[in-house]
């Protein structure tokens, strides 16, 4: 099973890449913000909470992100493997992550990180806020203040999947196609016996 840590910061490309990586792999997308915001537009309790923490820039309690991940790996039990996208952001939701795909027998293949400049991120942010409809994304101030958690916070996780030499870091500015290859080529890396098709479709890519 190929499991990725798809990493960085709000608007450095995750959701581009997801769905490209998604098709290639035949992977499950597991995006914790998505989810949330299912539950914010049902109305529950939970995106009723979620939504109040998320407008101030903040991140919703590790338990309740847990337990929407486990029930994912539990629908999803047929899949070739998952992207986690904005999970794990802290070493304890990281702790967390490996003790949950170790009860399904399985764990992370790697982390790739997008790295991107804090101006650009405020730039990309502010333009998808105009059609995105999110609050978070049409504040600059708010968006700075998210890019701040996860400098502060965030990328400290970096430093856990590095102990695993799982960690790889990527620039996150160029070309998506440019981008996309080299994510292929590190997680070929990672299973080498992910399947010949890939691996000649990710050469095609980078000729």
């Amino acid at each position: 099973m190929l499991n990725l840590v798809l990493f960085g910061p709000p608007g450095a490309g995750k959701g581009t890449q997801s769905q490209k990586l998604i098709a290639r792999y035949n992977l499950v997308h597991l995006s914790t913000g998505d989810l949330l915001r299912a539950q914010i537009t049902q109305g529950t309790e939970l995106g009723l909470r979620a939504k109040k923490l998320m407008d101030e820039g903040l991140l919703v309690p590790d338990e309740v992100v847990i337990g929407m991940i486990g029930s994912a790996l539990k629908t999803n039990k047929q899949a070739s493997g998952f992207i986690f996208d904005g999970f794990p952001r802290t070493v304890p939701q990281a702790e967390s992550l490996d003790r949950l795909l170790a009860e399904h027998e399985t764990k992370v293949s790697c982390m790739v990180a997008l790295e991107v400049a804090e101006e650009e991120l405020v730039k990309r942010l502010l333009e998808r806020g105009k059609t995105s409809g999110r609050p978070d994304d049409q504040d600059e101030t708010k968006i700075r203040k998210r890019v701040t958690v996860y400098n502060t916070e965030t990328a400290q996780v970096a430093g856990y999947y590095a102990t695993q030499q799982k960690f790889h870091a990527l620039n996150g500015i160029g070309a998506i196609e440019d981008i996309f290859g080299q994510i292929c080529g590190i997680l070929d890396q990672h299973q080498p016996a992910a399947t010949e098709g890939s691996r000649q479709a990710t050469d095609e890519v980078k000729a």
